[in-house]
Order: structure tokens, then C-alpha cells, then sequence
């Protein structure tokens, strides 16, 4: 008789049963949340993915996550200055959501811990698979977030601003957001820390019919961080989702992006910055699926790696047998700018339908040392030659974006990374 020996649980495992068993009265919800609890518990029960896992072959999430911080109070922690002023501003604090309405017109805003407690939201606790590890931990320690409504066909003029911001211990939340039929918006995504702590989040984006939603998630927790993290988004007919993020920060970071194409005629655009320095490790995950005909993508990540930093990009696209006419193209290029710095990519295309335009491609390289003469030799010093290259590297895809404000911003966090670790 094939008995399977279920391996030693590693210090980190044993540290999340713990603390759910210590947390799960405090937790808010009962009935079919807590139901959903229990279920993502008994997941991680089972133990952290390794590289067996297909889709953690490169983030040996059980060798990885090495230790478990205590929770921490909410009260350590304040919201920060918006990327674009005049934005509303939702923070959650080390867990804890510090707004109860909206001052904008067009847009609702609930605290998730009252949909947890009348347990409404239960559904949506549900993991995508085996391999939901973030998920799972999401499930079953989740406590507060927002909900965020926005009203089918109005334009809101600013930003939405997400501010998940944690100074130590743990927060676990999720950022659900509708976007009704005809809108537009831009929702503004940030992940914030100090200290030593593990973040979980789960942004779930559903958008209506010719809606237009621009998301940006900036992503920069401290170099002692943990930070894991999903995307999902469902797209209505003819509408178009433009998803950008940029990592600057986090000691081992999972950001896993989910996208399905509900309606024809809808378009996802995909662009990506990972700057990736000391001894970090930072995986950006994505799968999309074209389920429908005549939806197009384009997927662009540039990378900056430095020190013994480690990168990893897996994008995944899934042309279902009724997806005709699909147009996807992905593309991940990488610069090396030490001989001790890693990136692993792995593209992949699985098509079941026979009138598609689909391509991907990887490069990775170093700086162009004809560029670097070209600069050096017209008086500007070898750092500030170097960090004009790096920054044209990634300019392009930061400049995709239409708001000037949030350009802006974001080229003077690559100044500021460059300064720091150029």
C-alpha cells in the first residue's frame, strides 16, 4: 500500500496555523465565511507551494517565506500623499480601512468588514486552484478593504487612490472594484511599508460594457517585506482595461495578474516595471485568457536587476477554441546591470483557435557599452550616463500612461531607485 508522508511543516507554515487558530474569533464573519476560512486554512495546511508546483517552479514559496511577523496595531501606521493630488484617497492601515464614504459623485464606497460580517462577500472567497497560495492566505486572514463602486457612465476626472500601507507585522486585504457600463476612471493601487511585515492583497476588478479603466499599481514596500499580491479582472464588451505596475521594493514579492476577457470586442493592455536590487526576489505572474472573439492585448515588462537580485516574469495566454480572430502579442525584456543579478521569463501561448495573430518574445542584455562611450565621450560621468540609459530603457513604457501627474511621479521614483542603487 503508497502511502503519501506529509513533509515536516517549516517554521512559517506552523507560524499561519497558528495565528489563524489565535485570530479566527476576532475575524469578521460567520456562517459561509467562515466556512471559506476554514477551507483556505486547511489549504495551507497542506503546505506552501514549491518548485514542484508548476506555476511556482521559479518562487520556491516554502524555501522562501522563511518567517512569520506578529500582527501589528492599526494605529502605527498613516496614510500617505497621493500620487495625484485632489485623488480620493482610500487607506487601508495595517489591515484596517480608515474611510466609510465618498466624496466623489458616481462612486460608493463600502468597508469590506461589514460585507464579511453580513456575509454577502463569501462567494468571492473562493481560491482559483490547487496552487492558490495567495489566495488561500488572503481567505483566511482577510479582515477589512474596500468596495468600490463606480457608476455606469459617468467619468471620474481624478484618481481613486488604493493605499494599502503597513508598518510592521501583518495586513491581510482585498480592493474589490466595479466599474459600471460606459464609465471611465483610473484607479490608483499602492502598496506601502516600513519595517518588517507580510502583505497580502487581492484586487478584483470587474468592468462593464465600453468602460474604460486605467490601473496603476505602485508597489513599494521596504527591503524586509513580503509581499503577495493578485490581480483579477473580468472585461465587459468593447472595453479596455490598461494595467500598469512597477515594483521598487519588497524582499520577496509575488504579484500575480489574472485576466479574462468576458465580452467581445474588449481590450487588455499590459505594461510593467520591475527594478530589482540587493538580495530580493520579485515574480510577476500573469495569465490571461481570450475566451471570446475579437479581443486584442499587448503585454510589455521591462526589468532593471542589479546587486543579487533575483526576477522572474511567467505571462500566460490561453486562446480558447471560440476566440477567433484574437490579437495578443507579449514581450519581456530584461537589463542586467551586475554579473550576479537573475531573471527568469517564461512566455507561453496555448491556442485552441485556428484565426488568431498571436507572438511573444524575451531578450535580456546588458547596457550598451557603445551607448555608454557615446555619452562618456561628450563629458557626462560614467553614473549619470549609465542611469540616462537605464531610464530610457523604461521611460517608454511610464510614459504610456495619459495622466502627466502620474508620469511625473513615477520617473522621479526611477531617479530616486537609480540614486540609490545605480
Amino acid at each position: 500500500m503508497n502511502m503519501r508522508v506529509q513533509p515536516q511543516r517549516t517554521l512559517a507554515e506552523t507560524a499561519l496555523i497558528d495565528a489563524y487558530g489565535e485570530r479566527q474569533s476576532h475575524l469578521p464573519g460567520d456562517g459561509a465565511v467562515m466556512l471559506k476560512r476554514d477551507g483556505a486554512i486547511e489549504a495551507i495546511k497542506h503546505g506552501l507551494p514549491t518548485r514542484r508546483v508548476e506555476s511556482w517552479h521559479y518562487t520556491d514559496l516554502r524555501r522562501l517565506l522563511t518567517s512569520i511577523p506578529a500582527f501589528a496595531p492599526a494605529g502605527a501606521a498613516k496614510a500617505v500623499e497621493p500620487i495625484v493630488d485632489g485623488s480620493l484617497v482610500l487607506s487601508v492601515l495595517n489591515g484596517v480601512s480608515s474611510a466609510t464614504a465618498s466624496k466623489v459623485d458616481g462612486v460608493t464606497v463600502e468597508r469590506l468588514s461589514d460585507k464579511l460580517t453580513d456575509g454577502s462577500f463569501a462567494p468571492a472567497l473562493d481560491l482559483y486552484g490547487t496552487d492558490d497560495a495567495i489566495g488561500a492566505l488572503n481567505a483566511a486572514f482577510v479582515a477589512d478593504g474596500y468596495l468600490v463602486d463606480i457608476a455606469a457612465g459617468v467619468t471620474i476626472e481624478k484618481p481613486v487612490e488604493l493605499q494599502n500601507m503597513l508598518t510592521g507585522g501583518q495586513s491581510h486585504v482585498r480592493l474589490p472594484v466595479r466599474v459600471g457600463a460606459g464609465a471611465k476612471a483610473t484607479i490608483v493601487e499602492r502598496q506601502v511599508g516600513a519595517g518588517d511585515g507580510l502583505a497580502s492583497s487581492v484586487s478584483q476588478l470587474t468592468i462593464g460594457d465600453d468602460a474604460e479603466v486605467t490601473w496603476v499599481i505602485v508597489q513599494e514596500q521596504p527591503d524586509t517585506a513580503t509581499h503577495l499580491a493578485q490581480f483579477k479582472a473580468h472585461l465587459g464588451a468593447n472595453s479596455k482595461l490598461s494595467l500598469f505596475f512597477m515594483n521598487i521594493g519588497g524582499r520577496l514579492v509575488r504579484q500575480e495578474i489574472n485576466v479574462l476577457t468576458k465580452g467581445e470586442g474588449c481590450d487588455f493592455q499590459l505594461r510593467g516595471i520591475n527594478l530589482l536590487a540587493g538580495d530580493t526576489h520579485t515574480d510577476v505572474t500573469m495569465v490571461l485568457d481570450h475566451a471570446v472573439p475579437n479581443t486584442t492585448s499587448t503585454e510589455i515588462v521591462r526589468n532593471v536587476v542589479t546587486g543579487k537580485a533575483h526576477g522572474v516574469f511567467q505571462g500566460r495566454i490561453n486562446v480558447h477554441q471560440h476566440a477567433q480572430k484574437t490579437d495578443a502579442n507579449m514581450a519581456c525584456n530584461t537589463l542586467l546591470l551586475s554579473d550576479d543579478g537573475e531573471f527568469s521569463t517564461k512566455p507561453e501561448l496555448e491556442i485552441f483557435a485556428d484565426d488568431v495573430v498571436c507572438g511573444h518574445g524575451a531578450t535580456v542584455t546588458e547596457i550598451d557599452h557603445n551607448h555608454l562611450f557615446y555619452l562618456m565621450a561628450r563629458g557626462i560621468d560614467e553614473k549619470t550616463a549609465r542611469g540616462l540609459l537605464v531610464k530610457a530603457f523604461v521611460a517608454a513604457v511610464i510614459e504610456e500612461l495619459e495622466d502627466e501627474q502620474i508620469v511625473n511621479a513615477l520617473e522621479l521614483k526611477l531617479d530616486d531607485w537609480f540614486v540609490a542603487h545605480g
